[in-house]
């Protein structure tokens, strides 16, 4: 590790964890038994909806909010009960909340004079991170001066430098353009590997929360759906609310059946029929991911060892890199991402079609 990310406020992270956090704000119930642990030096986001409580989380954790039961716990600490100021966190604001008039040097500097250090040590603890963030050759600029992601850089540059043991992040990637998102989520990540520290991510976007999170904790209505891996959340979702909210989705319902010593989902109009590789019987649905079919005219070679389903397609939509088909099965639409090549026609509206589908890839969740 170099003496600037040293400098910088490096360290082995601490863990967070939250053990039977209930918080209402009057009559309204907004975080519902929170349990999770956060490793040290782990970058875990917090996903949802707008509403689900992932801010208001977020901001308990930082001390701006208290919970009515539960606690909080930085390292083997319990700091339920301190203020924002004596909980040694760093938080940036979607909004960065620069101060305008100040140079960028003077706004990474803010904290460090607040807390009265020699000048000598801010000057070197400043010049390390502007360096590590890239701005060191515009620390003589204004907010004003800069485009967004450099404005983000600062922000994230004047938390840093205070050495927080958690860096907390409320959506700060939300006021940038697409492209621009895409270049600084990882240059955030990309930081957060540098200084090795514990960072929690908010937001509502599920690429954002993929492309950065170690782990993510889906939230809906106050309460944590599921935790794991974003690739073990997108395979394996524990719900339906988690496979509808993690990337595009069919979700055929209906029930699990035994035939002839293997179980069978059957949707309710008989259209869709797969057999399963396991699980209860009952009331169920089935989530199938679109690039996991593949489609074909009716009167094509079969595809070997697959299921089949027969349908029209009834929509088409060119999404650049994939053709997405909008099929009717029986009453179900089955949604089909086929890979576009360079001067290939799409299949017309109308068309009969047979979907096939390897039975490993159907997720099947009882209700």
């Amino acid at each position: 590790m170099t003496n600037a990310q040293n400098k910088a406020g490096t360290g082995s992270g601490v863990g967070v964890r939250l053990e039977g956090i209930n918080l209402s704000f009057g009559k309204t119930h907004v975080l519902k038994g929170i349990d999770l642990q956060i490793e040290p030096g782990e970058f875990f986001a917090f996903l949802g909806p707008s509403g689900c409580g992932k801010t208001t989380l977020l901001r308990l954790i930082a001390g701006f909010e208290s919970a009515q039961a539960g606690r909080v716990l930085i390292g083997d600490e319990d700091v339920s009960h301190l203020p924002p100021w004596r909980r040694n966190l760093g938080m940036v604001f979607q909004s960065y909340a620069l101060w305008p008039h100040m140079t960028v040097r003077k706004n990474v500097a803010f904290g460090l004079k607040e807390r009265r250090m020699p000048r000598s040590e801010i000057k070197q603890r400043v010049d390390s991170v502007l360096d590590l963030v890239g701005l060191l050759e515009l620390a003589g600029r204004r907010p004003s001066q800069l485009s967004g992601g450099q404005q983000q850089r600062v922000a994230l540059a004047r938390t840093v430098v205070i050495e927080p043991q958690v860096l907390l992040l409320d959506e700060p990637l939300s006021n940038l353009d697409a492209k621009l998102r895409v270049q600084m989520r990882r240059e955030l990540r990309d930081l957060q590997r540098k200084l090795s520290l514990t960072t929690i991510f908010v937001t509502h976007d599920q690429e954002e929360a993929n492309t950065t999170a170690d782990r993510i904790a889906v939230i809906d209505d106050g309460i944590v759906q599921q935790i794991d891996t974003p690739m073990e959340l997108y395979d394996r979702p524990a719900n339906l609310f988690v496979a509808n909210f993690l990337g595009v989705a069919n979700v055929v319902e209906g029930k699990m059946e035994e035939e002839d010593g293997r179980v069978v989902f059957r949707s309710s109009d008989g259209a869709v029929i797969f057999p399963m590789k396991g699980g209860d019987k009952g009331s169920g649905s089935i989530v199938i991911r679109p690039q996991n079919l593949t489609i074909r005219p009716q009167d094509a070679k079969p595809v070997p060892g697959t299921t089949r389903l027969e349908g029209t397609i009834d929509h088409i939509e060119f999404i650049g890199g994939v053709v997405r088909y909008h099929v009717a099965v029986g009453r179900h639409f089955i949604l089909v991402d086929a890979p576009h090549q360079r001067g290939e026609e799409a299949m017309p509206e109308g068309t009969q079609v047979t979907l096939y589908l390897n039975t490993d890839q159907v997720i099947g969740i009882a209700h």
